[in-house]
C-alpha cells in the first residue's frame, strides 16, 4: 500500500434523452378525425335545430 492519492473521473452522467417527435401518421388521422366530427356535429345542428 502507497500512500499516493487517486483521484478518479466522477462517472459521466447520462445524456438526456431526445424528445420524441411526433407521429405524422397519428397527427393526420387526429386531423382527418376531427374534420369528420365537426362535419357530423354541422348536420346533427342543421337537422335538429333547422338553423
Amino acid at each position: 500500500m502507497s500512500n499516493v492519492v487517486e483521484f478518479k473521473q466522477p462517472p459521466k452522467a447520462p445524456k438526456p434523452k431526445e424528445p420524441k417527435k411526433p407521429n405524422p401518421g397519428l397527427r393526420k388521422l387526429l386531423t382527418v378525425l376531427g374534420v369528420a366530427a365537426a362535419l357530423v356535429l354541422a348536420w346533427a345542428y342543421f337537422q335538429y335545430v333547422g338553423g
